[in-house]
């Protein structure tokens, strides 16, 4: 089991989540130990009301400074040496973290974790790649906000370590890839989609074309590529209109005493629907292709939602996916050679 780096000052709610959030991921994973980088007396007054053997599995890093949300990701490079985010990522660049999980600005930590970890041979830029759900089981989506923008190379990319991560560490035997577009015509989108469509169709990973934005949930496509902006859009989206449905369905069965007792009856199912479509539940995205595991929390994550992300990194250390990645592009360019 790794010992992760976690920045727990980061993000819009900071070290009251974060901290909360990294003591429930240790109790829920036994073995794990964690690095909680920040400030110690902001961290202190949550690891007081731990347990003793959850206690005694994280250790604090100081760090003094933190990486603003609205701050540029070249001066996060440059001004932010000594903050939770950048310590947390020197951590697993020196190897005493297996990785590092942070909930602050995604492109000061994409700039962070590209300047300090580097890419993997092959890769020019690393995307955010994360599971959704969908029918029958899960979808695997990248970019979701590391990029703004992505060259057709670099969809191409996106979508021969898309459909490695899914192969050989999700177990797909083969994956099928989906381009997002406007529309499945060939015709449909702009140069560079249609560019990196006829990259990927020729990249040798199994390319069904292009596919819509209710494609990303019809079961029909394992993963979805697209570019950072897109995909954050998609992602946002997606999440707003889950709060939006449960939302919905609670003030309808709470509206009188007859929808309250309908309620009660059909309360088991709909909280396997809220379960299902709880965005807290699918938190975390690792940043695949760089030398180290990095995992992006969303930036309003709450406990619950911050342990998940934690629980995404164990799970990207212990299956190596840098290491899998790098020996499968390795495979893949000497036997396209």
């Amino acid at each position: 089991m790794p010992t992760l780096a976690i920045d727990v000052m980061s993000g819009d709610l900071g070290a009251p989540e974060c901290v909360p959030g990294a003591l429930l991921a240790l109790a829920r994973t036994p073995d794990l130990h964690l690095e909680l980088v920040g400030d110690p007396a902001a961290i202190e007054p949550h690891l007081a009301q731990a347990s003793s053997p959850v206690r005694a599995r994280a250790r604090i890093v100081p760090a003094h400074d933190v990486v603003p949300m609205d701050e540029l990701p070249r001066a996060a490079i440059r001004r932010r040496k000594g903050s939770s985010m950048r310590i947390a990522v020197d951590r697993v660049k020196e190897g005493a973290a297996g990785g590092c999980v942070s909930a602050g600005n995604t492109g000061a930590l994409t700039a962070i974790a590209h300047f300090v970890l580097k890419t993997v041979p092959g890769v020019e830029r690393a995307p955010i790649m994360s599971a959704l759900p969908a029918a029958h089981g899960h979808a695997y989506m990248l970019d979701l906000g590391a990029n703004v923008s992505a060259t057709a190379e670099q969809l191409r990319q996106f979508a021969l370590m898309g459909s490695i991560v899914a192969r050989d560490v999700y177990g797909i035997a083969t994956p099928r890839v989906g381009l997002l577009n406007i529309g499945e015509e060939d015709i449909k989108g702009h140069e560079t989609v249609q560019a990196a469509h006829a990259l990927i169709a020729a990249s040798g990973v199994h390319y069904l074309g292009f596919i819509e934005g209710d494609d990303i949930f019809s079961g029909e496509v394992d993963v979805v590529v697209t570019d950072g902006f897109t995909g954050n859009v998609a992602l946002k989206a997606m999440e707003g209109l889950a709060r939006l449905i449960t939302g919905t369905l609670r003030e309808e069965f709470t509206r009188s005493l007859g929808t309250r007792a309908v309620a009660l009856m059909a309360r088991p199912v709909l909280r396997r629907v809220g379960a299902a479509l709880d965005p807290r539940r699918y938190n975390g995205a690792c940043m695949v292709g760089l030398r180290g595991v990095v995992v992006k929390s969303h930036g309003r994550a709450d406990r619950t939602a911050f342990a998940r992300a934690i629980e995404t990194a164990v799970a990207a250390v212990v299956q190596d996916i840098p290491g899998c990645v790098a020996r499968s592009l390795v495979a893949e360019t000497t036997q396209g050679s």
